[in-house]
């Protein structure tokens, strides 16, 4: 393994990149954004954006840890025998960190333009903690619910997973034929609903999402509705804004072939995956479902994060991901191996993590070489001085 994954076309396209997105949202207009040019002005100068970004990143990281150590299996908000609940006062730090996540998230780009360093370095390391971001956070959410017969089961959290996995990919495939990055309404939702949905867990607990409502549903069944329909919002206008690309010639105006590429990528790992859940000799699904999602989720992510270098620098995406190739040789071993299936699926999470970590540490050291940038220092070199080249995006 290489540490050069950026080739000098990459690097080039990076070298002439623009950026360009437009966001919608009333939500975020009207509400967040004016509490962020505010929050922005107490932040001390020296404070890189990218720290900054991180560190929002973290703190969704640091509550699926604390939720893996408390409730591996989703059994913690079950009322079975045996089970015991997650602490209380976990839910509200569960919300003070996913509102942290959400307003550094929001306020990085901001930084970075207040102190001069926005460029596609910042970005790139946004957007690619993003997609990482796209499985934490349902994941962690899947507690709230838990297991049980009037909750969701894991194959259906699963579907949600997917559901949000392809609104975060189909945004920015839309930016890798158009140009333009059309921010989604469903992520400010999105991170509001899941803050609300940890304060209500800590003050009413979980057994709120057990009540029975009209109709059969839970609680909880009704939230995983809003799931789908929050993540499936942005669906028309990236068919409506696809097509007016091509028709106003707006957009990169690829070949049909060029233009649906990155979503072979994203079908042939969705297919896979799902094809391993339904056919698998042991049921991993139910009986290791975290691992499962947190294998998926790494894998989406270093999907994602190659389409977005593939978008940024204007080169052409790639048409097969390789771990999806180690996942099919994973698929067969286990229907001919049902007894290894399970360690077959750890060695893949561990695997999957380690090449996914390698490639984003590379790819990040090779732009900071490149712009001469260190990620989370602010250089001497830049104070009093003007070296912007493109505004960062806000997520």
């Amino acid at each position: 393994m290489s540490d050069a994954y950026l080739t000098k076309e990459h690097l080039a396209g990076f070298d002439n990149y623009k950026y360009n997105a437009k966001d919608t949202s009333p939500l975020s207009i009207y509400v967040m954004h004016p509490f962020w040019n505010w929050l922005v002005e107490y932040f001390p100068k020296w404070i890189a954006p990218n720290l900054m970004t991180f560190a929002g990143f973290l703190f969704t990281v640091v509550n699926f840890v604390m939720l893996s150590w408390y409730d591996w299996g989703f059994w913690a908000s079950t009322e079975l025998e045996n089970t015991t609940p997650v602490p209380n006062w976990f839910w509200a730090l569960a919300a003070v960190n996913i509102f942290l996540a959400y307003t550094l998230d929001g306020i990085d780009g901001k930084q970075a333009r207040r102190i001069k360093l926005s460029g596609p370095l910042g970005e790139l390391f946004d957007h690619g903690l993003d997609s990482y971001s796209a499985f934490f956070i349902p994941a962690c959410l899947y507690s709230i619910f838990g297991r049980g017969p009037t909750s969701v089961p894991p194959i259906r959290m699963y579907y949600i997973m997917w559901t949000i996995f392809f609104s975060f990919y189909l945004s920015h495939w839309e930016k890798y034929n158009t140009g333009v990055l059309y921010l989604p309404w469903g992520y400010d939702l999105g991170m509001w609903g899941s803050v609300l949905m940890y304060l209500a867990t800590w003050m009413f607990g979980y057994q709120l999402w057990k009540v029975a409502l009209p109709w059969g549903l839970s609680a909880g069944q009704l939230m995983e509705l809003c799931l789908h329909i929050s993540a499936m919002s942005n669906l028309p206008m990236v068919v409506y804004n696809m097509y007016r690309s091509y028709k106003d010639r707006t957009g990169k105006m690829r070949t049909m072939k060029e233009a649906m590429r990155p979503l072979f990528t994203y079908g042939s790992f969705m297919f896979v995956c799902l094809l391993w859940v339904f056919v698998s000799p042991s049921d991993i699904m139910n009986h290791d479902p975290r691992a499962v999602y947190i294998m998926t989720g790494t894998i989406f992510s270093n999907i994602s994060c190659r389409l977005i270098v593939s978008q940024m620098s204007n080169t052409t995406a790639e048409t097969f991901n390789w771990m999806t190739g180690v996942l099919c040789g994973a698929v067969v071993m286990s229907l001919t191996m049902p007894l290894l299936e399970r360690p077959i699926l750890y060695l893949l999470v561990i695997g999957s993590s380690l090449g996914h970590w390698h490639y984003g540490s590379g790819v990040v050291q090779q732009m900071c070489a490149h712009f001469n940038r260190r990620c989370f220092m602010f250089p001497e070199s830049a104070r009093g001085t003007s070296i912007v080249d493109t505004p960062k995006v806000r997520r």
